[in-house]
Protein backbone atom coordinates (compact mmCIF):
# COMPACT_ATOMS: atom_id res chain seq x y z
CA UNK A 1 0.00 0.00 0.00
CA UNK A 2 1.25 3.34 -0.92
CA UNK A 3 1.07 6.94 0.27
CA UNK A 4 -1.44 7.40 -1.98
CA UNK A 5 -4.19 5.01 -0.60
CA UNK A 6 -6.15 5.50 2.26
CA UNK A 7 -4.98 3.59 5.79
CA UNK A 8 -6.67 0.40 6.44
CA UNK A 9 -4.93 0.67 9.79
CA UNK A 10 -6.46 2.97 12.86
CA UNK A 11 -4.62 5.51 14.64
CA UNK A 12 -5.45 6.23 17.71
CA UNK A 13 -9.03 4.38 17.13
CA UNK A 14 -9.17 6.85 13.71
CA UNK A 15 -9.58 5.21 10.47
CA UNK A 16 -10.84 6.75 6.85
CA UNK A 17 -14.63 5.68 6.80
CA UNK A 18 -15.78 3.30 4.80
CA UNK A 19 -18.15 4.27 2.70
CA UNK A 20 -19.18 4.89 -0.65
CA UNK A 21 -18.82 8.91 -0.35
CA UNK A 22 -15.58 8.49 1.49
CA UNK A 23 -13.98 6.12 -1.18
CA UNK A 24 -15.28 8.96 -3.94
CA UNK A 25 -13.34 11.83 -2.05
CA UNK A 26 -10.71 9.91 -1.85
CA UNK A 27 -10.30 9.42 -5.57
CA UNK A 28 -11.43 12.47 -6.29
CA UNK A 29 -8.98 14.39 -4.64
CA UNK A 30 -5.91 11.87 -5.11
CA UNK A 31 -6.66 12.04 -8.85
CA UNK A 32 -6.74 15.97 -8.42
CA UNK A 33 -4.14 17.24 -5.90
CA UNK A 34 -0.65 16.60 -5.74
CA UNK A 35 1.20 14.01 -3.53
CA UNK A 36 2.47 16.46 -1.38
CA UNK A 37 -0.82 18.12 -0.75
CA UNK A 38 -3.09 14.94 -0.81
CA UNK A 39 -0.77 13.21 1.83
CA UNK A 40 -1.34 16.97 3.91
CA UNK A 41 -4.90 16.47 3.56
CA UNK A 42 -4.99 13.28 4.87
CA UNK A 43 -2.37 14.15 7.98
CA UNK A 44 -4.87 16.95 8.59
CA UNK A 45 -7.96 14.59 8.56
CA UNK A 46 -5.79 12.54 11.26
CA UNK A 47 -4.46 15.32 13.58
CA UNK A 48 -7.87 16.36 13.53
CA UNK A 49 -10.18 13.52 14.04
CA UNK A 50 -7.90 12.93 17.23
CA UNK A 51 -7.85 16.11 18.27
CA UNK A 52 -11.82 15.53 18.90
CA UNK A 53 -10.85 13.23 20.82
CA UNK A 54 -8.38 15.18 22.81
CA UNK A 55 -11.02 17.97 23.26
CA UNK A 56 -13.91 16.17 23.72
CA UNK A 57 -15.59 17.18 20.33
CA UNK A 58 -17.46 14.37 18.18
CA UNK A 59 -17.68 15.53 14.42
CA UNK A 60 -19.05 13.58 12.05
CA UNK A 61 -16.04 11.24 10.63
CA UNK A 62 -17.15 11.62 6.49
CA UNK A 63 -18.24 15.20 6.84
CA UNK A 64 -15.08 15.78 8.68
CA UNK A 65 -12.99 13.62 6.06
CA UNK A 66 -14.78 16.22 2.99
CA UNK A 67 -13.60 19.41 4.62
CA UNK A 68 -10.17 18.18 5.35
CA UNK A 69 -9.71 16.46 2.05
CA UNK A 70 -11.03 19.11 0.00
CA UNK A 71 -9.75 22.43 2.07
CA UNK A 72 -6.91 23.01 -0.52
CA UNK A 73 -8.35 21.99 -3.50
CA UNK A 74 -8.91 25.52 -4.00
CA UNK A 75 -4.90 25.79 -4.55
CA UNK A 76 -5.16 23.54 -7.99
CA UNK A 77 -5.35 25.24 -11.41
CA UNK A 78 -8.56 23.42 -12.25
CA UNK A 79 -10.36 24.61 -9.12
CA UNK A 80 -8.56 27.98 -9.00
CA UNK A 81 -10.56 31.37 -9.58
CA UNK A 82 -9.06 34.33 -10.61
CA UNK A 83 -11.05 36.80 -7.77
CA UNK A 84 -11.86 34.42 -4.76
CA UNK A 85 -9.92 33.14 -1.86
CA UNK A 86 -8.53 29.63 -2.41
CA UNK A 87 -10.34 29.04 0.47
CA UNK A 88 -13.41 29.62 -1.20
CA UNK A 89 -12.85 27.99 -4.37
CA UNK A 90 -12.16 25.02 -1.63
CA UNK A 91 -15.25 25.01 -0.33
CA UNK A 92 -17.40 25.88 -3.38
CA UNK A 93 -15.46 22.36 -4.68
CA UNK A 94 -16.59 20.51 -2.16
CA UNK A 95 -19.83 21.91 -1.96
CA UNK A 96 -20.56 20.87 -5.95
CA UNK A 97 -19.29 17.42 -5.11
CA UNK A 98 -21.21 16.73 -2.11
CA UNK A 99 -24.35 17.83 -3.81
CA UNK A 100 -24.46 15.08 -5.96
CA UNK A 101 -24.52 12.51 -3.44
CA UNK A 102 -27.41 14.20 -1.57
CA UNK A 103 -26.66 15.00 1.72
CA UNK A 104 -28.62 17.70 4.35
CA UNK A 105 -27.88 20.97 2.92
CA UNK A 106 -26.83 21.46 6.24
CA UNK A 107 -24.36 19.31 6.36
CA UNK A 108 -22.77 20.39 3.35
CA UNK A 109 -22.88 24.01 5.01
CA UNK A 110 -20.78 22.52 8.03
CA UNK A 111 -18.06 21.12 5.11
CA UNK A 112 -18.19 24.44 3.30
CA UNK A 113 -17.59 26.57 5.84
CA UNK A 114 -14.83 24.26 7.63
CA UNK A 115 -12.91 24.92 4.36
CA UNK A 116 -13.95 28.65 4.08
CA UNK A 117 -12.72 29.37 7.84
CA UNK A 118 -9.43 27.42 7.64
CA UNK A 119 -6.96 30.10 7.59
CA UNK A 120 -9.07 32.11 9.80
CA UNK A 121 -7.41 31.44 13.45
CA UNK A 122 -9.59 32.14 16.55
CA UNK A 123 -13.09 31.63 15.08
CA UNK A 124 -13.16 27.89 13.63
CA UNK A 125 -12.42 26.92 17.71
CA UNK A 126 -15.67 28.04 18.16
CA UNK A 127 -18.15 26.63 15.91
CA UNK A 128 -19.87 23.50 14.98
CA UNK A 129 -17.31 20.22 15.42
CA UNK A 130 -16.50 19.33 11.66
CA UNK A 131 -15.12 23.51 11.43
CA UNK A 132 -13.26 23.26 14.56
CA UNK A 133 -11.62 20.45 13.99
CA UNK A 134 -10.61 21.21 10.48
CA UNK A 135 -8.67 24.41 11.55
CA UNK A 136 -7.42 22.20 14.34
CA UNK A 137 -6.00 19.45 11.90
CA UNK A 138 -4.21 22.42 9.42
CA UNK A 139 -2.84 23.90 13.07
CA UNK A 140 -1.54 20.79 13.84
CA UNK A 141 0.06 19.57 10.45
CA UNK A 142 1.60 23.12 9.13
CA UNK A 143 2.44 25.10 12.20
CA UNK A 144 2.82 22.36 14.77
CA UNK A 145 0.64 24.83 17.13
CA UNK A 146 -0.52 21.45 19.17
CA UNK A 147 2.63 19.45 18.34
CA UNK A 148 3.11 18.53 22.25
CA UNK A 149 -0.32 17.22 22.69
CA UNK A 150 0.32 14.60 20.54
CA UNK A 151 2.17 11.67 21.82
CA UNK A 152 5.27 10.83 19.21
CA UNK A 153 3.56 7.49 18.41
CA UNK A 154 0.60 8.76 17.26
CA UNK A 155 3.02 11.43 15.05
CA UNK A 156 5.11 9.21 14.22
CA UNK A 157 2.06 6.20 12.96
CA UNK A 158 0.30 9.50 10.67
CA UNK A 159 3.34 10.15 9.17
CA UNK A 160 4.38 6.85 8.39
CA UNK A 161 1.09 6.20 6.45
CA UNK A 162 0.80 9.52 4.85
CA UNK A 163 4.61 10.57 4.73
CA UNK A 164 6.04 14.48 4.95
CA UNK A 165 8.61 15.66 2.33
CA UNK A 166 12.50 15.59 3.54
CA UNK A 167 11.75 19.82 3.19
CA UNK A 168 7.80 19.95 3.69
CA UNK A 169 8.35 23.23 5.30
CA UNK A 170 9.48 25.28 2.10
CA UNK A 171 7.66 22.60 0.13
CA UNK A 172 3.86 23.62 1.49
CA UNK A 173 4.62 27.33 1.38
CA UNK A 174 5.98 27.06 -2.21
CA UNK A 175 2.25 25.40 -2.75
CA UNK A 176 0.80 27.52 -1.65
CA UNK A 177 2.43 30.25 -3.27
CA UNK A 178 1.84 28.58 -6.56
CA UNK A 179 -2.11 28.64 -5.91
CA UNK A 180 -1.98 32.37 -4.37
CA UNK A 181 0.42 34.14 -6.53
CA UNK A 182 -1.87 35.05 -9.66
CA UNK A 183 -4.14 36.56 -7.36
CA UNK A 184 -2.72 38.33 -4.06
CA UNK A 185 -5.29 41.05 -3.26
CA UNK A 186 -7.61 37.64 -2.31
CA UNK A 187 -5.05 37.07 0.41
CA UNK A 188 -6.06 40.88 1.84
CA UNK A 189 -7.05 39.70 5.88
CA UNK A 190 -6.02 36.34 6.00
CA UNK A 191 -2.36 34.43 6.98
CA UNK A 192 -2.16 33.87 3.22
CA UNK A 193 -0.82 37.18 2.68
CA UNK A 194 2.38 36.60 4.55
CA UNK A 195 3.42 33.53 2.02
CA UNK A 196 3.00 36.39 -0.42
CA UNK A 197 5.17 39.05 1.36
CA UNK A 198 7.70 35.86 1.70
CA UNK A 199 7.96 35.01 -1.88
CA UNK A 200 7.74 38.68 -3.12
CA UNK A 201 9.59 41.06 -0.43
CA UNK A 202 8.42 43.82 -2.68
CA UNK A 203 5.04 43.79 -2.78
CA UNK A 204 2.69 45.73 -1.65
CA UNK A 205 -0.10 44.05 0.38
CA UNK A 206 -3.24 45.57 1.09
CA UNK A 207 -3.12 47.74 4.24
CA UNK A 208 -6.84 47.67 6.33
CA UNK A 209 -6.24 51.69 7.53
CA UNK A 210 -5.37 52.75 4.06
CA UNK A 211 -8.17 51.72 2.99
CA UNK A 212 -10.22 53.68 5.62
CA UNK A 213 -8.54 56.66 5.03
CA UNK A 214 -8.78 56.72 0.93
CA UNK A 215 -12.40 56.09 1.37
CA UNK A 216 -14.98 58.33 -0.49
CA UNK A 217 -16.21 59.78 3.06
CA UNK A 218 -15.07 62.61 4.02
CA UNK A 219 -14.79 62.86 7.57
Amino acid sequence: MTSLHYAAQAIHGIVVPDSTLARAITEFVRDTETELLFNHSSRVYFFGAIAGQLRGLNANPELLYAATMFHDIGLMPSYSSTELRFEVDGANAARDFLQSYRLDPADIEKVWTGIALHTTPGIPEFMDPVIALTTAGVEMDVLGLTYDRFSAEIREAVVAAYPRTPDFKEDIIQAFYDGIKHKPATTFGNVKADVIADKEPHSHRGNFCSLIRCSHWHG
